[in-house]
């Protein structure tokens, strides 16, 4: 039988593409307009290979509002 996988430590923050185990350096913030009000934010997070595309994938829907760094 084998081990699974170790969880991260709670205060690790991981890459929210699908399948990535990175550590998070980035946070992609967005919002759907047309069933979030202006002000409310969404965040993924994001490690330097992923944050580009995520961006992408946000912007091409008109979700995309900015990336900040992750404070370390």
């Amino acid at each position: 039988m084998t081990d699974p996988a170790p969880e991260p430590a709670p205060e690790e923050l991981i890459c929210s593409s699908k399948g990535c185990s990175n550590a998070a350096r980035h946070q992609v913030v967005w919002n759907n307009p047309k069933i979030h009000t202006p002000d409310r934010r969404k965040t993924w997070l994001a490690c330097d290979e992923h944050e580009p595309t995520l961006r992408d994938f946000l912007d091409r829907r008109g979700f995309y509002r900015e990336t900040l760094p992750i404070d370390e």
